[in-house]
């Protein structure tokens, strides 16, 4: 069980989740400073405001990647500390600490992989209407520009988005992500607004970084389980707001006729003007999959309560605007401290379906990774239930390369225990512990077993 020389074995982090020094440097505001100091938002009150103080550590920080290994580290770049207002005056220390961050990385043989958004937008733009404005899209193309300019000499690959689906729908539908509006008709603008997003930004980055670097998109694509006769045409409504919504106009140029059927009560997608599909399908060299769980549907009968667990926090408001019909129902354990199921399987039959759909498109896993109640012992994490879930995923990877699906990498969630978004610090996908108390860091067992991976290239 072996992988090869080029498989590319990461982690990954989001900068709003372990930076800190939110008010340092001229760092501007995010949706996420203000969704989190906003009381009832988040588990405790928790904010991002120290989160695991990244910023102070990055040295140190930097050299625990090397300790393990690491091929490549999976970054984000938080928009706010390099154009603090989203557009106008560009923050040269902001600009400077990720120049500091690639430059640490390339010291230490670990590739430098560069998110441009992982869900920080500035608060400027957002009180200008966030991604139901056209204007937040253009404007990202200009900042995408800005940092290409500084770093596209260094980064090997650069990711327009990650997880736009959570962005439109959590941000904008359901309300439990920030900025936390529950307007269904808003967060499909915002879906187009997200891809409109990702095209323009790649056709800037083209034109300034180095002629050999990648380009990708992050997507957490959903596995949904049919249950019941009714199973299949739920399956058909909620995969395409979750997938296809995103893969037709990325990957084909075109919205699938069945969201733009689900979503006519809700919108009339005017705002997708004439050139836009165009621009947003421009070719990715891979595009990565962020994978953790799958979903059991069903259409809703009318009688009683409507199950929801989809496993995306709660709220009276739905993140599947169109698909009001489709009931979500629980799933069997084993289950992550999240409340996620585990099922590798699912995560083979995402890459062999896309891998058939598209198959001359190589594949990333971009994220994937557990939460668990981790005990300390002796100053220990013995988190056996976490390598075994890492290791099942794994095994997952090899089996569809076996069957010839290019899947390239694997970037392990998360490199450290972080500021986990309205769930607050209750939740540790790290494979490094952090006190939040004293912020020290501690390799758990599942660091030094994939480190031993990473090494050998073996599965055992």
């Amino acid at each position: 069980m072996h992988f090869p020389a080029d498989f590319v074995f990461g982690s990954a982090t989001a900068s709003y989740q372990i930076e800190g020094a939110v008010n340092e440097d001229g760092r501007g505001p995010s949706i996420w400073d203000t969704f989190s100091h906003t009381p009832g938002k988040t588990l405790n009150g928790d904010t991002g405001d120290v989160a695991d103080d990244h910023y102070h550590r990055l040295e140190a920080d930097l050299d625990l990647m090397a300790e393990l290994g690491l091929d490549a580290y999976r970054f984000s770049i938080a928009w706010p500390r390099v154009i603090p207002t989203g557009r106008g005056t560009v923050n040269a220390p902001g600009l400077d600490f990720y120049s500091r961050l690639v430059d640490g990385l390339l010291a230490r043989n670990i590739r430098p992989v560069a998110t441009l958004y992982h869900w920080d937008l500035p608060q400027a733009l957002e009180d200008e209407g966030g991604w139901t404005n056209r204007a937040t899209a253009e404007a990202f193309a200009v900042y995408a520009r800005v940092v290409g300019e500084a770093l596209g000499d260094r980064v090997h690959t650069w990711t327009t988005l990650n997880e736009p689906w959570c962005s439109a729908y959590l941000g904008y539908s359901s309300g439990v992500h920030a900025p936390g509006r529950t307007e269904p008709a808003a967060a499909l603008a915002a879906v187009h607004h997200l891809n409109l997003a990702h095209g323009l930004a790649l056709q800037e980055l083209r034109q300034v970084v180095r002629s050999d670097a990648q380009f990708s998109v992050t997507l957490n694509l959903h596995v949904f389980r049919p249950v019941g006769q009714s199973g299949e045409a739920a399956r058909r409504q909620v995969e395409a707001l979750a997938n296809g919504v995103f893969l037709g106009p990325m990957l084909e140029g075109s919205y699938p006729a069945d969201v733009l059927e689900l979503t006519s009560g809700i919108t009339d997608w005017s705002f997708v003007r004439d050139g836009d599909l165009e621009t947003i399908r421009q070719p990715v060299d891979v595009l990565g999959v962020n994978y953790y769980s799958t979903n059991r549907v069903q259409l809703w009968d009318g009688t009683g309560e409507r199950l929801r667990a989809d496993g995306h926090g709660k709220s009276t408001a739905t993140a599947w605007p169109g698909a009001d019909d489709v009931e979500f129902l629980p799933t069997d354990p084993p289950h992550t401290d999240m409340g996620w199921n585990i099922d590798p399987q699912g995560l083979e039959e995402l890459l062999t379906e896309l891998h058939e759909r598209y198959p001359g498109q190589p594949l990333m896993v971009t994220e994937n990774g557990a939460a668990f109640p981790d005990v300390v012992e002796n100053g220990q994490v013995h988190d056996a239930d976490r390598t075994d879930y890492v290791r099942r995923h794994l095994q997952a990877v090899l089996n569809v390369r076996d069957k010839g699906v290019d899947v390239r990498g694997y970037f392990l969630w998360s490199l450290l225990d972080n500021f986990e978004w309205s769930y607050g610090y209750s939740k540790r996908f790290g494979i490094v512990r952090v006190d939040y108390d004293t912020l020290e860091r501690t390799p758990k067992d599942s660091a030094r077993w994939y480190a031993d991976v990473v090494k050998s290239r073996t599965l055992t």
